[in-house]
């Protein structure tokens, strides 16, 4: 299961700078893809507001 984004985002970028496999975008609140998510969990485990959860 890949891991998503929830609206607690602040758009900080800590997550999309540590991502292996480049799954995450920026914008108002960053988006994981899916279909590239390796499901590593590495974005929710440096996400400072918790805002990153398995789906």
């Amino acid at each position: 299961m890949a891991y998503k984004i929830t609206d607690n985002c602040v758009a900080c970028g800590t997550c999309i700078n540590e991502c292996p496999v480049g799954a995450i975008s920026a914008g108002d609140i960053y988006k994981i893809d899916p279909n590239l998510c390796a499901d590593c969990g590495t974005c929710a485990g440096v996400c400072p507001m918790g805002a990153i959860e398995q789906a």
